[in-house]
């Protein structure tokens, strides 16, 4: 392992969430199972007490993920300056075997918590507090995943090994890489541009019905194509590169950083649109997470759809 400032700020506080979130975890399973709102017990005046401890826990366990999940992706992509053949985060990331898997632990913790946080604020400003015993129940489950990103980051960076050669980022994203990313390519790239603009119509559509089933689904579809549509067809434009589409160098200086807005416009616009969604199945409620949801996903659509058109204006011809 080396333990450079960031991989030590990113352990401490790996060991920080674990300590308070299995504090967090066992009070959940006891207020999922022994909560009664309509009980004056002293059991129910000590689990109304327990029940704002862990609500606060929570809330500042997923504060903090979210600039630590782009200040792991800042520290990998540090890291790639001294890990030979890595040109940024991709590389140091799929180094070790399970690196995406982390990755992708991180993003999926980000809306779990993220809804968690939507369903309570939902819950307390009821009076009959009716999701109480369901929010609970799910932190109990969404807090499996917490704990395997926590195991799967300690085992990344003591599995690190600097010495080691490492593929670059334009060996990954190509048609000619050995994983499973290669078959993006074997897929003509309209196609995933296509699917891409339809779902975000879906989107528009199910905003108009007010359809929270369409919603959840159109958003879900929307992020997993919006990301197979930028590693494929708009990353060229941003780098003006045919064969350079790797996702990370987005969020590198020499693109002005343009990664960190256009994902944070992604990830915020699906997870209120999903979010939304379930919430007002859960609550029969109007879907007002709908509105912020479609703007986002639009200004994200509208900043990437930018760069191919200028590329073609610029020069006359499509990469």
């Amino acid at each position: 392992m080396s333990l450079t400032p960031e991989i030590i700020a990113l352990l401490t506080l790996d060991a920080i969430f674990l300590f308070f979130g299995v504090i967090a975890f066992f009070l959940s399973m006891r207020l999922a199972f022994y909560w009664n709102n309509n009980a004056s017990t002293p059991l129910q005046y000590s689990l109304t007490k327990q029940s704002y401890l862990v609500a606060t826990i929570i809330k500042y366990i997923f504060i903090l993920k979210l600039p630590l999940f782009l200040f792991f992706i800042y520290t990998c992509d540090k890291l790639s300056n001294i890990i030979a053949g890595a040109m940024c985060a991709s590389g140091v990331i799929n180094s070790v075997d399970f690196g995406l898997y982390l990755t992708l632990f991180k993003l999926l913790n980000l809306y779990f918590f993220g809804f968690w946080l939507l369903l309570h604020y939902t819950d307390v400003s009821s009076e009959k507090l009716p999701f109480t015993k369901l929010k609970f129940t799910l932190f109990a489950l969404f807090a499996v995943p917490l704990f395997a990103e926590i195991g799967l980051e300690i085992a990344f960076f003591a599995g690190l090994n600097i010495s080691k050669i490492v593929s670059c980022c334009g060996t990954l994203f190509s048609a000619s890489s050995s994983s499973y990313i290669s078959l993006l390519f074997a897929v003509n790239e309209l196609l995933w541009v296509g699917l891409f603009y339809g779902f975000f119509v879906m989107c528009i559509l199910a905003f108009y019905l007010k359809n929270g089933v369409l919603t959840l689904f159109a958003n879900a579809m929307f992020l997993i194509f919006s990301i197979i549509a930028l590693i494929v067809f708009f990353s060229p434009y941003v780098y003006e590169l045919p064969t350079h589409r790797c996702p990370f160098c987005l969020l590198q200086k020499d693109y002005y950083y343009v990664g960190y807005l256009l994902y944070t416009l992604l990830f915020s616009g699906t997870f209120y649109g999903m979010g939304g969604a379930v919430l007002s199945l859960l609550s029969k409620g109007n879907m007002r997470f709908s509105r912020l949801s479609l703007g986002l996903n639009a200004f994200y659509l509208f900043l990437i759809s930018t760069y191919p058109i200028v590329y073609f204006i610029r020069n006359g011809v499509w990469l």
